[in-house]
């Protein structure tokens, strides 16, 4: 007895193909097994089965492919066998095999660890150094410009002021006092009881030197500019509100709610300069 040889093949149908299990195309409408009629039109084929009928031997179903359903069909002399798939699904075995990334991996986890935190910690060090550059140069656009700094301190020749005189000068756009006072003015200054006034403060906290009184010229009320050597106090007045100070700057009558505002300042003894700022 001949064998038969059979041939595996994928095929891929259209979703609207519909077949039957053994391959043929579904027909609802078209029977297959209609007799040819019994007059004598039939050229001597009988009454037999129309010959377009498939035989009974021409389909059968086998379950053992794992892939889908297999339908036999016999054509002839050799059967071709058709594995019957659900839809457009493919074979299993013309599926994509997954590729082998054996030869890229590390060859120890523990290296290969090591040099995902040495990345890592290297782009941490990177990012915050440009962090910090970019925060600090628009900090740097910020800052005060050369001519404003040259303006911070002021240095002024106290040999020019005589005694029981005022000076006045100019300090980041504010006028500033610098009395000389005599030997009365400061006793005067410092006999007044100054924990009664309305800001209270000493006369020695004031000043650094007894004979030298430095000040804002600016009135604590509404920033006006108050008047030297006037006043029910022989210091300050304001002549916009009516604010009195004493010889030592400090609020004594009107609405004035503060003493005149002290700066910092220093004594350069070598040349004799007061140094504001």
């Amino acid at each position: 007895m001949a064998s038969f040889a059979a041939v595996k093949k994928a095929v891929t149908l259209a979703p609207t193909v519909r077949t039957l299990p053994s391959g043929l195309p579904s027909a609802p409408l078209l029977n297959l097994a209609a007799r040819g009629s019994s007059h004598g039109h039939d050229h001597g084929h009988g009454s037999g089965p129309r010959a377009d009928k498939p035989a009974r031997f021409t389909g059968g179903v086998s379950t053992g492919y794992t892939g889908g359903l297999i339908s036999k069909t016999f054509q002839g002399a050799l059967p071709t066998t058709h594995a019957r798939l659900i839809h457009t699904s493919v074979a299993v075995k013309d599926a994509p095999q997954v590729p082998d990334f054996t030869p890229y991996q590390a060859a120890s986890p523990d290296r290969n660890r090591a040099v995902s935190y040495f990345m890592i910690g290297t782009m941490g060090v990177l990012t915050a150094s440009i962090a910090k550059s970019t925060v600090t140069g628009f900090l740097e656009t910020m800052a005060a410009s050369a001519d404003v700094l040259a303006m911070a301190k002021v240095e002024v020749d106290l040999a020019n002021i005589p005694e029981g005189k005022n000076v006045i000068i100019k300090w980041r756009g504010k006028p500033v006092f610098i009395r000389h006072r005599t030997a009365g003015e400061i006793e005067e200054a410092r006999q007044t009881d100054w924990k009664h006034l309305r800001d209270p403060q000493s006369d020695e906290e004031r000043t650094k030197k007894p004979e030298w009184l430095v000040m804002l010229g600016v009135c604590t009320h509404l920033g006006c500019v108050p008047i030297g050597e006037a006043g029910d106090y022989g210091g300050w007045f304001c002549p916009c509100h009516g604010s009195h100070y004493d010889i030592s700057g400090r609020a004594r009558k009107g609405p004035a709610p503060l003493n005149l505002e002290v700066p910092a300042h220093d004594f350069n003894e070598a040349e004799g300069k007061l140094v504001i700022g």
